[in-house]
């Protein structure tokens, strides 16, 4: 599939059917999740792939809003951020800085990184004829899925993605883009000055 096709062809698929996503399909797709950009190459992101009981485990510690639509999905992925690995990495000498501390960094990197590998995943399902949905987690949910599948304190999920064959066509009924259009261009998008 041409890039352009799956920049226009991606949304968020919020019903699935119930047929399997390939151990292939699923190794692509995170593959393609690690060669996002990293600020110094800190690759501070890992990811929590769940099958079968564990991906039902999952639904059942977060609150039913956030995963209702994503709960037949045969996959979920659930990337997290690992602000340590940025503050470790940017305290080394070729950086030049001589702490750990956050006061450096104008934005947290370690989000805005850790989302550039979401949107390649989402990215990827599209290229791998699948759907995907990303979703939030509840923070009163966050400990309860650390606990239950043994994920390191420094690690911060930020949100979830579903991954499967999507069952419907088009955008999903009720879903915003049926109901707000998209910005124009020349809105949004600003060339040499505001």
């Amino acid at each position: 599939m041409e890039f352009q096709d799956v920049v226009r062809r991606r949304r968020m698929v919020r019903a699935f059917t119930d047929e399997p996503v390939s151990d292939e399909s699923v190794r692509r797709i995170m593959r393609n999740a690690l060669r996002g950009p990293s600020a110094g190459f800190s690759q501070g992101q890992a990811f929590l792939v769940l099958r079968g009981e564990e991906k039902e485990r999952f639904h059942d510690l977060v609150r039913p809003w956030t995963a209702r639509s994503a709960r037949t999905a045969p996959v979920l992925v659930v990337p997290f951020a690992v602000k340590d690995a940025y503050l470790d990495r940017y305290a080394q000498p070729d950086k030049g800085w001589t702490d750990r501390g956050e006061e450096h960094w104008p934005v947290p990197f370690w989000y805005v990184d850790t989302g550039m590998a979401v949107l390649l995943i989402l990215q990827t399902a599209v290229d791998e004829g699948l759907g995907a949905v990303y979703f939030g987690i509840g923070a009163e949910d966050v400990d309860a899925v650390r606990e239950a599948f043994g994920v390191p304190a420094d690690h911060e999920p930020i949100g979830a993605v579903a991954i499967g064959h999507g069952a419907e066509e088009g955008v999903s009924p009720g879903a915003s883009p049926n109901t707000r259009g998209r910005r124009p261009f020349d809105e949004v998008v600003h060339f040499g000055r505001w």
